[in-house]
């Protein structure tokens, strides 16, 4: 039986390509961390190191085209005009359930400008709920503070078994009590 070598498209493969890698990515990421060998998740999307590297020359551009989706997912719900900030934390704490490696993402490569680009995102949602909350907000607790509880949450969250991660979330915004998210 004779193996018939792949074909190259050439760029026309390109898109399909790169969404093969952001879908490998965002498994690879869930099943094993953000550490996960690139190598691992080119042969997922089933392409090669180099088309890895054409689409995302470093791991922080795969994991930020990987969350870019997380993100654009909670502005949506904010341009609803109705979402409320209990609305918006529970659609990052259920993100963060299924996705930890974005909080390992963030608390590793905090410094680089395009994780700071995807924090500033969410604070901007997380900003526009606070500010039409149309429910009594907690004296003295500000956006900043809805910011730390959303890292305090997903950091615990992220660091917990899969099956955990729910029942933990839960349990931790009941204890930092209502109006916070």
């Amino acid at each position: 039986m004779t193996k018939v070598p792949k074909t190259n498209r050439g760029p026309v493969a390109g898109p399909a390509n790169r969404a093969a890698l952001i879908a490998a990515a965002r498994m690879e990421f869930e099943e094993r961390g953000i550490d996960v060998p690139l190598s691992a998740i080119a042969k997922r999307a089933g392409v090669g190191q180099g088309s890895l590297y054409r689409h995302f020359p470093d791991r922080v551009s795969l994991a930020v085209a990987v969350f870019e989706e997380n993100i654009e997912e909670i502005e949506a719900l904010a341009a609803h005009g109705d979402a409320s900030l209990r609305a918006v934390t529970n659609l990052v704490t259920h993100q963060v359930e299924g996705a930890s490696a974005l909080i390992q993402l963030i608390a590793t490569e905090r410094a680089d400008a395009r994780v700071e680009h995807i924090a500033a995102r969410l604070r901007s949602v997380v900003v526009a709920a606070w500010e039409a909350s149309p429910e009594p907000l907690p004296e003295g607790v500000t956006a900043d503070d809805v910011m730390l509880a959303i890292s305090m949450v997903a950091t615990t969250v992220s660091l917990a078994p899969s099956q955990d991660r729910h029942r933990l979330a839960e349990r931790a915004w009941a204890l930092l009590g209502p109006g916070i998210g």
